[in-house]
This record gives C-alpha cells, sequence and structure tokens, in this order.
C-alpha cells in the first residue's frame, strides 16, 4: 500500500474542506493509497490546536518552515492568504514535496512563473486548487465541446457574485487588504472564471477592465476566538480601517480562438451567496452551468428538430458522467465538498503516475497573466494584451 504524509498550511474554510477531501478520498476513489494528515499549520496557536483536534490531525504548529522540513512530509497544501503562497510553495518543493497551492497561484505573473520554475526544478507533482474543474457538470461540458457540439465557439459569459460585504458594519480582514490578498474578488473570484474560460474553450489574448469600490472604511477586526469562515467575524466599531481592494471588478475579453468573453465579480450582489454561472453559445448550440445548481447542465443544441428545440436539463449523475462512477447510484447527487474530494484524487494519481496534474503552476501562472492585464487595463483605460 502506498502511503503519503501530508501537511496543511492554513485551517480556516480551507483547511476544513482540505481535510475532508483526505479523510474520504481512499474511501471513494483508491483503498490501496494511505493519505495521514500529519500536522496542520496556523499561526494562531489556539486556533490551529482547534483545528486539529477538530479536523482529525496528529499534530499542529505554527512554523511552516519547521514542518516543511521533516523528512516525514510527502505532500504540502498551501492554503494560506495569497501574499504567502510563494515562499510556501518555492520552499517545499526545494524540500522535494508535492504541492497542492490555493488559487490564485502568486499575487501577480511574475511569482507564479517564479513558483512554476522552482516546481519544475525539484520534478515535483504541482496542482492548483480550482476545484470546479471537478464539478462532473463542468467536465462534461468539456467533453461535449471538444466533440464538436457546440461548434464554433462565439461567447463565453461567466458571472461570480457573493453579498457577503454588503453590510458595511461588517469588518476589515485580510481578504479586504492588498498587501495580503493581491486584490478582491478579481484574483479570488475572477481567477475561478478564468481558469475555467481556459479550461472549457482555450487561451485569452487581451482585456479591458474596470473595478470599484464601494465600501472604502470598515471597521477594524477583532481578535478570532474560534474557527469560522472568512464570511463572519466580529468588530471594533470604535476603530476603523481603510479597505484596500475592489468590491466589484467586471472585464471584456477577446479569446485566441475569436470568441467574445464576459467576466463579472462582486462581493455586494445582495441575494447572492455564492452564485457562480458560466454560460457558452456556438454555432451548432449552447450550455449553460449554475453552481447553485451544481448537478445539472443546461444545453440546447441546433440539431435537434425545430418542434422540440429548446434547453434541456440534464442531471449529470450517470456512471458514463466524470467522476460520478465512484459516487452513488444515478440520481443521488453530490456536493461542493465532493469537488475537493475529486480534487485531490486527482492529485494522488498524479503522484502515483508521476504525470503532470492539471491545473497546475502552469496554469497558475497562465491565469495570473490574465489578471495582471485586467488590472492594467483598469489603470490605463484601454485594451491590454495578456502576453
Amino acid at each position: 500500500m502506498k502511503e503519503f504524509n501530508v501537511a496543511l498550511i492554513g485551517y480556516n474554510f480551507m483547511g476544513k474542506v482540505h481535510s475532508y477531501a483526505m479523510n474520504n478520498v481512499s474511501f471513494f476513489f483508491d483503498n490501496t493509497v494511505k493519505i495521514t494528515k500529519k500536522v496542520i499549520v496556523g499561526r494562531t496557536e489556539h486556533l490551529v490546536k482547534q483545528a486539529a483536534e477538530t479536523y482529525g490531525w496528529e499534530a499542529y504548529a505554527t512554523d511552516w518552515r519547521q514542518v516543511i522540513e521533516r523528512a516525514d512530509i510527502d505532500i504540502v497544501i498551501v492554503a494560506t492568504p495569497t501574499a504567502s503562497h510563494m515562499e510556501i510553495a518555492v520552499t517545499a518543493v526545494k524540500a522535494g514535496k508535492h504541492v497542492l497551492c490555493e488559487k490564485p497561484l502568486g499575487l501577480n505573473a511574475d511569482q507564479a512563473k517564479e513558483m512554476l520554475d522552482a516546481a519544475k526544478r525539484a520534478q515535483v507533482v504541482h496542482m492548483l486548487g480550482h476545484n470546479y474543474r471537478r464539478v462532473p457538470a463542468v467536465s462534461l461540458m468539456r467533453k461535449l465541446i471538444e466533440e464538436g457540439k457546440l461548434g464554433d465557439i462565439y461567447h463565453f459569459r461567466g458571472v461570480y457574485l457573493q453579498d457577503w460585504l454588503t453590510d458595511p458594519s461588517f469588518p476589515v480582514n485580510w481578504k479586504l487588504k492588498k498587501e495580503v490578498s493581491g486584490s478582491g474578488p478579481h484574483g479570488d473570484l475572477n481567477s475561478h472564471l478564468i481558469d475555467l474560460a481556459r479550461f472549457l474553450i482555450g487561451e485569452i489574448d487581451r482585456v479591458v477592465g474596470m473595478k470599484k469600490t464601494f465600501i472604502k472604511k470598515r471597521p477594524k477586526v477583532t481578535t478570532p476566538q474560534s474557527l469560522s469562515s472568512n464570511l463572519h467575524a466580529s468588530s471594533d466599531a470604535e476603530r476603523w480601517d481603510e479597505v484596500t481592494v475592489e468590491d466589484a471588478n467586471h472585464f471584456l475579453a477577446e479569446f485566441k480562438c475569436g470568441a467574445m468573453g464576459t467576466f463579472e465579480s462582486s462581493r455586494l450582489a445582495s441575494g447572492r451567496k455564492n452564485h457562480e454561472g458560466i454560460e457558452i453559445n456556438g454555432s451548432k448550440g449552447s450550455m449553460v452551468f449554475n453552481f447553485e445548481r451544481m448537478n445539472e447542465l443546461h444545453y440546447w443544441s441546433k440539431d435537434d428538430a425545430v418542434d422540440v428545440q429548446g434547453f434541456r436539463t440534464i442531471l449529470v449523475t450517470e456512471d458514463v458522467h466524470p467522476y460520478i462512477q465512484h459516487w452513488w447510484p444515478p440520481g443521488h447527487i453530490i456536493g461542493y465538498q465532493n469537488t475537493f474530494v475529486n480534487q485531490f484524487a486527482d492529485f494522488i494519481q498524479a503522484i502515483v503516475t508521476g504525470e503532470e496534474a492539471s491545473p497546475n503552476f502552469y496554469d497558475g501562472w497562465q491565469g495570473n497573466k490574465v489578471l495582471d492585464a485586467v488590472t492594467r487595463s483598469v489603470h490605463t483605460l484601454t485594451w491590454e494584451n495578456v502576453e
């Protein structure tokens, strides 16, 4: 039996879902592989200790450098704020560890390229954490596009909308500080849309964007006392802090294949908790995916007879659909957490076989280049080339 010992750097929301994935991957995918959750790392000792106990880790630590140096660690998962991705990931690959890093890969394309180069020199497996590729309906979209079901692609339309910042009394956390997060929903949400666009229809050639910060000051956050997601925090109403990232970022894109793209991200879209949606239109058909109904794919085909033409709803839960053979009988849907199990299974498979993982640090570099081009465009008020 192959055994892999894992260190997880980060313990909040992403720490929870990665822990869940490791708990379940051998059960659903490959019972000849043993995953040991060796140590979880965080800066706040009482919280990372609580995470270790809650999520089932053997130990906890507050110094990631000492953990990476350990000879008994095979895999490092980087689930920290964006500003620390490069240092942790580069240190880990130089130590010979396989690395799964959350998105966006770096604060910018230069950082992402340095991470890619280091991973290639170390000859380790490297993966970028874009779990939405592992939604069976999204994988089916790619299959249908590759089979030519949509013909020539004309349009990509992507939205990723949340509303957790609509309350102006919500405090400033790390996601609202540019020096830590790099950007607001652009890097956080648009990065997912960019990855899906590249995954489904190809590279982006040029972009033009706009962004806006609607609420420029918020209360300071108080010291957290328990595990929670980024969507919940307590504040000090007597002290205020500047928001240094955008609340919303929209951009237009032209793909190298000639398709047009629109990308919209916001954290101030009232009523939208985690609304990610994409629509692709082609010469022979269209497809629509809505993450709030993640087990469904809406598909329209020009090949259907006119009297029965219309969008059909495909329930993506059959054994022939991607990943589903590992889960439940047809009609039994899966959820958000299962996409991380699918992702970790693909990561382990790449390590076992020596194949490249996908998406990897190269994809992270390409994604960062698009993010950077949009940021340049916001300042130049004109189209910017990605390359």
